[in-house]
């Protein structure tokens, strides 16, 4: 079930407040805790909030902070693009909402406000960051200006953006529409979309779209003279007051802003007393233009009147004034409360939300993307600490992944090596390793050492091991980490940045040994692409696995694919599709299928079938088209050791997919492998792939 909802939008003044608005109440009907969280918000002025987040936790009562609603401003994703920092862009995006996501039955995202100078680049943003959070869109356009063919145009241009995305769209609203063009908004949208989105228009309603005096005033840096407490009016129209008053009176209409000369006393009285008079429409203000003020005894009578409108002084001229005004744009604020309840009134009006949101809250979000993953990986080691051994110590990238396990507070960390080689290497590096939060061991100098000495003969005597081989061995890093997992004094064990394969695994074979009904160890790679994550596997283990084994390592990796949040949709690669290909090869691919299919008959699971097949649904249209996996498949199972080595590599170099493991699977207790030509982002990655493992998955 989704947790959360954002809401979207293709321009500036679109009117998605007044659907946030709607929305918040609605789901607030349905729940008792929904949270709030904008992604990205407009530069905030000194002691200025972003008027979104502060309408809606001071309407609606939201126990939340207000820097917990927000990811950045528009100036930090700016800096952060600049300095090549994308993905930690979205990675706090993630963390922020999540958390709020933890503690509340539902949020509600909204999206950003399209201005400034990065605007251009906004929806592809929205896009991003609503597949990202794994959301279900909402998406909102204003018809002010439009036809309906550039309204519909842009409308179907956005449904499709988001859904080549892989991102599900709930509802398409056509906003700000004249009233009698309401049924040809729905009938065009009707059109184009599937008849589970469900499509709304709403009118444009003039109360919202018109200022306030607050707002004119603060546009124009004006100076408020009298009528503080009505700052709240709304603006309807504007006229400037340069005729004789008895021509000017002919002009007023109801909620008129008058724009005049400080100087022209007859108007200004004028209006006042027009604003009382039951024969003239009520007027909303006046501004005084030009830095002029009325003359004292002006000043005076109107101090003595009973009501008196918003009297705004600014220095401007009457020119400038006047095309200033006409450019504002309204805003709903906090204390807007007419706005708030007219803007949640007219959603209520015009759109039927409760099949939309049991819909919403009955789906199951679409895939996972790679900072999704990434993310869920961090939480999930923090859950429940483990402590995992790092055998090399003295290599730079094992000591800088460790500087930030160490930093983000995921696991207990064990070093092993000598303890002042350790230490010079950190100062080199300039890593401010706290060595009170991460243990240092040398293997030989260890309190443990004779122990693991005498534990490790006992275990391999009967191999002819004795107790000076015994010795000999237990002086291995890979050795001696390994049996502090057997011993109960670390929970799992990374290796193999300075060492091979063999040297890694070799001891976890000889004394972790393979669960039970476990035959083989085998490896999988989670491949990070632009937008999605598979599990490939074997691509590190096993050279030429019988079709029994691939069957095992193909049973292996769905379990660990499920245990990870992936849906395991298994393809079974080979050179062939279907049952069009003969040969050894792919008639050891086809049986190992079928005994998976016997012995796991729910898996979802084809083969053999070609890997073009397994990953493009244009392709799988054409060779298996009535395949449940063909084009979506989420596990690959490589025939062979140098098939699948050679393919995660290529995969990982020609598409900057990051590649995360290999992750061991069959022991009893996790060992997991690095190559050689590891990064520091590796071994961070498979640390933390290490302490979910130890936790029981």
């Amino acid at each position: 079930m989704n947790k959360g909802l954002y809401i979207a939008t293709l321009e500036p003044h679109s009117g998605k407040s007044l659907i946030s608005l709607g929305l918040m109440r609605a789901l607030l009907g349905k729940t008792v805790k929904v949270g709030y969280f904008r992604p990205i918000i407009d530069d905030e002025k000194p002691g200025e909030k972003d008027n979104h987040i502060d309408t809606v936790l001071t309407y609606f009562e939201i126990p939340l902070a207000y820097e917990d609603c927000y990811a950045y401003t528009r100036r930090e994703v700016i800096q952060k693009k600049n300095e090549g920092k994308t993905g930690e862009l979205l990675d706090t995006i993630i963390r922020k909402y999540k958390r709020l996501e933890d503690e509340f039955d539902f949020v509600l995202v909204e999206g950003s406000d399209f201005s400034g100078e990065s605007s251009i680049f906004e929806f592809d943003e929205n896009v991003n960051i609503a597949k990202n959070l794994g959301l279900p869109v909402i998406i909102v356009a204003s018809g002010i200006g439009k036809t309906k063919e550039t309204l519909m145009g842009s409308l179907q241009m956005a449904y499709q953006t988001f859904i080549k995305k892989d991102v599900q769209v709930l509802a398409m609203v056509s906003n700000k529409i004249e009233l009698e063009n309401i049924p040809v908004a729905t009938n065009g949208m009707r059109e184009f979309l599937p008849n589970d989105v469900a499509v709304f228009a709403i009118p444009k309603i003039d109360t919202l779209a018109n200022p306030t005096l607050k707002e004119i005033a603060e546009a124009l840096n004006g100076k408020i003279l009298f009528g503080e407490d009505h700052l709240d009016n709304q603006s309807g129209n504007f006229n400037v007051g340069a005729m004789q008053l008895r021509n000017y009176l002919k002009h007023l209409k109801n909620d008129s802003l008058v724009i005049t000369p400080g100087d022209r006393a007859d108007i200004i009285l004028g209006a006042l007393q027009a604003h009382i008079s039951t024969n003239y429409p009520r007027i909303s203000g006046i501004i005084l233009t030009g830095g002029l003020l009325p003359e004292d005894s002006i000043i005076k009578l109107i101090e003595g009147l009973s009501e008196v409108v918003p009297i705004i002084s600014v220095e401007e001229g009457t020119f400038e004034v006047t095309n200033k005004v006409g450019s504002i744009k309204s805003n709903i604020y906090a204390d807007s409360v007419q706005k708030i309840e007219t803007s949640i009134s007219t959603f209520e009006k015009y759109i039927s939300i409760d099949p939309v949101i049991e819909r919403f809250m009955s789906l199951q979000p679409h895939g996972i993307t790679p900072r999704m993953f990434q993310y869920g990986l961090v939480k999930r080691a923090q859950q429940e600490r483990k402590h995992i051994v790092l055998p090399e110590g003295t290599d730079e990238r094992i000591l800088t992944a460790a500087f930030r396990l160490m930093s983000m507070d995921i696991v207990d960390l064990t070093l092993l090596g000598d303890k002042e080689e350790i230490r010079k290497l950190a100062m080199k590096l300039a890593l401010p390793l706290d060595f009170e939060k991460i243990s240092i061991v040398n293997p030989t100098t260890s309190e443990n050492f004779d122990d693991y000495v005498k534990t490790f003969y006992e275990l391999r005597k009967h191999k002819n091991i004795n107790m000076d081989i015994a010795r000999d061995l237990m002086s291995d890093v890979s050795y001696f980490g390994t049996m502090m997992i057997h011993k109960g004094h670390a929970d799992g064990m990374v290796s193999g940045a300075a060492h091979t394969t063999q040297h890694t695994i070799r001891p976890a074979l000889q004394f972790i040994k393979t669960k039970p009904n476990v035959s083989v160890v085998s490896s999988i790679f989670f491949m990070c692409l632009e937008d999605r994550v598979s599990v490939f596997g074997d691509c590190a283990i096993n050279p030429n696995p019988t079709a029994e084994e691939l069957a095992e390592i193909c049973i292996s990796s769905a379990e660990s694919s499920r245990a990870f949040g992936i849906e395991p949709k298994v393809a079974m690669l080979s050179y062939s599709s279907g049952s069009s290909g003969k040969g050894e090869d792919v008639d050891r691919v086809r049986e190992a299928t079928e005994i998976v299919k016997k012995k796991k008959p729910d898996l979802k699971i084809e083969g053999p079938i070609q890997y073009d097949a397994a990953v493009d649904m244009s392709v799988a249209k054409s060779k298996l088209p009535n395949s449940e996996v063909a084009g979506q498949a989420s596990v690959l199972i490589f025939p062979d050791l140098n098939t699948g080595n050679n393919t995660y590599k290529a995969v990982q170099r020609e598409t900057g997919a990051l590649a995360i493991g290999p992750m061991l699977q069959g022991l009893n207790k996790p060992v997991n492998d690095l190559s050689r030509g590891c990064t520091v982002d590796d071994v961070f990655n498979t640390v933390i792939l290490t302490a979910i493992q130890a936790q029981g998955i």
